[in-house]
């Protein structure tokens, strides 16, 4: 096992306002935290954000690419064992409705931020675009592993079916917190096993 590289004093206060930043982001949007809330969760001086960030903007862009990174690396950490490609995939899928962190209508910075940012900030948007974009590529690349080892149903344009499926999951998460109901996610995991898997599903 593989240690963690120990975090400098400097490299831990980062890590605490970012962190901090994202709940408060997560629970009231960006436009909703002012930069006074951000050093009050943190809990450090107005300098010290200063030093890492110069503006909020440019703290909500490391706070975009951070995340961006943790959820490609939590999709290849399943997506590259060595299972069929559906088993892989549902591992991604199914913690989407509900888990130790909270549903993906919680958790997901583009569910709470893509509509703001847009108009916003071009250079935040074109983070989380960029993002998605990523994940899309690989989960083309998953389904046509999957056609390939006959796990999941060949598509004829796996990027544009890729596309489509996340935005039919991100669909769902808006509809869960609109709701605040998890069933739209519950059955956006059901229609994925129906329209993609051939392998039982019971």
């Amino acid at each position: 096992m593989t240690e963690q590289p120990t975090l400098t004093k400097a490299e831990q206060t980062r890590a605490r306002i970012l962190a901090s930043g994202r709940a408060l982001v997560l629970a009231r949007g960006f436009s909703g935290v002012g930069l006074k809330d951000i050093l009050i969760a943190a809990e450090v001086p107005k300098g010290s954000f200063y030093y890492y960030f110069p503006s909020k903007e440019a703290f909500g862009a490391a706070m975009l690419t951070e995340y961006v990174a943790e959820y490609l690396d939590g999709f290849d950490r399943i997506a590259d064992t060595p299972a069929p490609a559906a088993e892989r995939m549902l591992a991604f899928f199914e913690r989407a409705p509900g888990g130790p962190a909270g549903s993906m209508a919680e958790r997901c910075l583009v569910v709470k931020l893509a509509a703001e940012i847009a108009d916003l900030s071009d250079g935040m948007r074109r983070i989380l675009d960029d993002g998605v974009g990523q994940f899309c590529t690989r989960l083309a690349r998953l389904l046509e592993d999957g056609a390939a080892d006959g796990s999941l149903l060949p598509q004829p344009d796996p990027t544009a079916a890729a596309r489509q499926l996340y935005a039919q999951w991100l669909g769902a998460a808006i509809l869960t917190k609109l709701a605040r109901d998890p069933a739209p996610l519950d059955e956006a995991l059901t229609d994925t096993r129906r329209r993609f898997c051939r392998l039982p599903t019971a």
